[in-house]
């Protein structure tokens, strides 16, 4: 299988076409409005979109990731990472989280890291399979 990964910014057409369908494919509660303002200022403050293409150039699967400082390290933190619905399973998702790990390499970090929803078990399936392990528990209070 060949696959060519692209970085794909707000301005650029790709954004619309291919990153958002698979974004809200996985969000879908994400209006296509609140998509463009989210993929504008998550940019801004460094998230890079990364599509996973195949040699007919459509969109398979979509990260959104960036280099965060903490106080434990550098971490390379994956905000979403999904693969298109008819082609899960064929690969696509690993070929682009091992790419994840030579960019977070590459960014001299020292680990990836990522949330996953708790009842999202096929995603945990996936993740485990690829040696990440649950390393922490994410807590969060709505303010409404």
């Amino acid at each position: 299988m060949t696959i060519t990964l692209r970085d794909v910014t707000p301005d650029d057409l790709r954004m619309s076409t291919d990153v958002e369908p698979l974004i809200r494919a996985l969000r879908p509660a994400l209006s296509a409005e609140a998509f463009t303002a989210f993929a504008r200022e998550a940019h801004g403050q460094g998230l890079v979109f990364t599509v996973a293409y195949d040699a007919a150039d459509h969109a398979l699967a979509a990260a959104t990731h960036r280099v965060l400082a903490t106080s434990r390290g550098r971490v390379f933190f994956v905000d979403d990472l999904v693969t298109h619905p008819d082609r899960r399973g064929g690969g696509v998702g690993a070929l682009l989280l091992e790419a994840l790990k030579t960019r977070a390499r590459e960014a001299d970090c020292a680990r990836v890291e990522l949330d996953s929803g708790t009842t999202n078990q096929a995603a945990h399936r996936f993740y485990h399979s690829h040696r990440l392990t649950i390393s922490a528990l994410h807590f969060s209070a709505a303010l409404t």
